[in-house]
């Protein structure tokens, strides 16, 4: 029998190794999946990021609110559809590149299918001035929810004059005075950091 010198001195020596433990349980491929399903399902009228925001942080909790400003960010500096570089971002924050490949399947599946039943549907029926009518309601409603979606990530994120400067001025430079977007996010993102780093 060991002495229990001997057994507190090698406890002691090597302490036991704890495990790390992920505070956030792992979210399954399955509903990564569908819930970006139900997203690409639900919204419309480039309301895509207010869907999102809905989804993931206010009912999930799987981002939180600086994170998600980070995602749409990073989603319109990259190139291609904003909808499927949201889908990839969360789905690789979430859960690596399986948690990007699904997000990314059950974002654009279901808008795949339902644009193609949409375009049949408008050759239809695009003669008649209803139809129009419709589908300015329609984009009308996904702007107010993207404002909407803004208006409350922004009235939770921390207050700085940087962010308030750099909005300020991709705001005059692209919605006032029509300059491409790409040479403006070139300019602003790199500008923005330098002066991040200096504050």
């Amino acid at each position: 029998m060991q002495p229990i010198e001997e057994t507190v001195a090698s406890s002691e020596a090597s302490p036991p190794s704890v495990s790390p433990v992920n505070s956030q349980p792992k979210v399954p491929l399955r509903e990564l999946f569908t819930t970006f399903v139900r997203v690409g399902l639900t919204s419309f009228g480039g309301s895509t990021q207010a869907w999102v925001y809905r989804a993931i942080v206010e009912q999930r909790g799987w981002l939180n609110d600086e994170e998600f400003l980070s995602c749409t960010a990073v989603s319109q500096i990259l190139p291609g559809a904003n909808p499927v570089n949201i889908s990839l971002y969360v789905g690789q924050m979430v859960r690596g590149w399986p948690g990007a490949l699904a997000a990314a399947l059950g974002m654009v599946m279901p808008a795949f299918c339902v644009v193609m039943i949409m375009g049949l549907v408008y050759a239809q029926l695009s003669g008649f001035p209803l139809t129009h009518f419709l589908l300015f309601g329609v984009a009308t409603a996904g702007v107010g929810a993207t404002f909407a979606a803004g208006v409350k990530v922004g009235s939770r994120m921390e207050r700085h004059w940087l962010r308030y400067v750099m909005a300020g001025a991709a705001f005059v430079a692209v919605g006032l005075l029509h300059w491409p977007m790409v040479p403006v996010v070139a300019v602003l993102a790199p500008v923005s950091v330098i002066l991040a780093l200096w504050s």
